[in-house]
Order: structure tokens, then C-alpha cells, then sequence
């Protein structure tokens, strides 16, 4: 099998507890998690096209995660209020895309728990829950509140760092050494804390329902060696297990989602 073309992160889909992913090279696609066992050859073919389907000039460098310089300069989506949603500035009529802003970033969102490393507190769009916790390799996770928009997820994130990291280590995330919390009575320790913000945003709590998540992985790292094509174009090995958005191969990891844009030949 071989398949070439332009990558993105690998998406994601859980199924009776497993976790599943599959990987375009632009218009074609393959499913990565029936490759764990066999050995791959990914081979970066030195061109890089921004992610934006409106530019796709050739860049000589990606940036926030596969768009070219002028385009990481001026889309809404490449701004730091993604990464920081508290610090979001479309009221102040700033916003460098105002109508994409609008649909992406006035939609609910979640407030989250997830055992990743260790415990953590994240935030992601409630269409999109369980793609954020496998794309963090979360081995359970459980919602905490409902809120309106991607800002008032940042509030809550924010005051709930006070408790709890919003950092996994993902070292210890890929060698699978994960401390395990009790999820719910974190929960229930937390909303006390931050109750009077609840009652301020009119938040909506929802259910105990945790989750638990699967990889597929034959064998996890002992020792974590980065992959990385700028240094070496060609990365060949046994395909070990996939978590999070990494390969885990028995030649190192490589973090899929950094080389978003990169127009890569898989050989299996």
C-alpha cells in the first residue's frame, strides 16, 4: 500500500470504548489504527502547503500548525485567543474574522475533567468532546459544565486552574503513566469552589457520565525519542500503537498534528 499527498491530524472516532484513527493525504484516506503491528515508511517529500483552502501557497515553514506566515498573521483561527480563549477580543470589534469568529467561537462548549497524564481541566466545543479527549490520549474523562461560548470556557478554565493543572505531561502520557483520580469527587470538590461563577455565567452542570478510553497499542515507549522530518525526511519503524496524535513507533514518536501540511509518502 502507498498513499502521498498533503496530511492533517489524524481524525478520530471512539468505538465500544476503543479508540480508532484514520489519516488523509488529501483526498485519500487510510485507516491507521488497522496498521499498528506492521511496519510503515512515512517519507516528507520536501513541499509544504498552507492549510488554508483559500491560500495553499507553498511555504517554506508551517505555522500554528500548518498555515503559511502571512496566513498565521491574519485568520481569526491562528490568533492567540484559540489558545487562550479568556483573552477573546470580538466584542471589542478586533476580531481578524468576525463572521468565522461568530460560528466557531459562539457555539457551546465544555468544561472538562480528563485523566491524561494526570488529571486536568481542558475546554472544547460539545461537538467535538470526545475527538478533544482522544486527541489528548485521555484514558477517562468527565464533563463539568455546559457554557454558551468559547470565552466564558476560558473564564471557567482559568478560575479552575487554581485547582487543577490544564497541562498533561505528554511524556508520561505516551510511556502510559498515568496517575488515575477519582473523576467525580474532583467534580464535586470543584463546583463548590467555583460556584459563584456558575451562578454568574448560569452554567449549565452536566452529568457524572465518565468515560473511558482505549488505545491501540501493542507496546508502549519506554524511553521517548522525538520524530521529526525537518531532521530526518524519511521515518521508518514498527507501528507500536497510536495515542493521542502520536505514532508510537519502535523508532520513536512522531506527533502527527505538528507536521499538519507536510506532504508525505506512506508506504505500509
Amino acid at each position: 500500500m502507498q498513499l502521498t499527498g498533503h496530511i492533517d491530524k489524524m481524525q478520530t472516532f471512539l468505538e465500544e470504548g476503543m479508540a480508532h484513527y484514520k489519516l488523509s493525504f488529501d483526498d485519500q484516506q487510510v485507516d491507521m489504527s488497522s496498521l499498528v503491528g506492521q511496519h510503515i515508511e512515512l517519507t516528507f517529500n520536501k513541499t509544504i502547503q498552507c492549510a488554508n483552502p483559500e491560500c495553499k501557497r507553498i511555504t517554506p515553514k508551517s505555522y500554528s500548525q500548518g498555515y503559511c506566515f502571512p496566513c498565521a498573521r491574519s485568520l481569526a483561527r491562528c490568533d492567540l485567543c484559540i489558545m487562550r480563549p479568556e483573552t477573546c477580543h470580538y466584542h471589542l470589534g478586533t476580531c481578524r474574522e468576525p463572521e468565522w469568529g461568530l460560528s466557531y467561537c459562539f457555539e457551546p462548549h465544555v468544561v472538562y475533567l480528563a485523566n491524561t497524564s494526570q488529571i486536568k481541566v481542558g475546554i472544547t466545543k460539545k461537538d467535538r468532546v470526545l475527538n478533544r479527549w482522544i486527541e489528548q490520549g485521555a484514558v477517562s474523562a468527565l464533563p463539568i459544565l455546559g457554557v454558551k461560548s468559547r470565552r466564558e470556557s476560558g473564564d471557567f478554565e482559568v478560575a479552575l486552574k487554581s485547582f487543577v493543572s490544564d497541562r498533561s505531561n505528554w511524556r508520561k502520557m505516551l510511556t502510559n503513566e498515568v496517575e488515575i483520580s477519582n473523576l467525580v469527587n474532583i467534580k464535586k470538590s470543584l463546583l463548590k469552589e467555583i460556584s459563584g461563577l456558575v451562578d454568574e455565567h448560569d452554567a449549565q452542570t452536566l452529568p457524572n457520565d465518565v468515560v473511558n478510553i482505549d488505545y491501540p497499542v501493542i507496546k508502549y515507549p519506554t524511553k521517548i525519542v522525538s520524530l521529526n522530518f525537518d531532521k530526518n525526511p524519511v521515518i521508518s519503524g514498527v507501528l507500536n500503537g497510536i495515542k493521542g496524535q502520536y505514532l508510537l513507533l519502535d523508532c520513536g514518536v512522531l506527533n502527527v498534528r505538528k507536521f499538519s501540511s507536510y506532504h508525505l509518502t506512506l508506504s505500509a
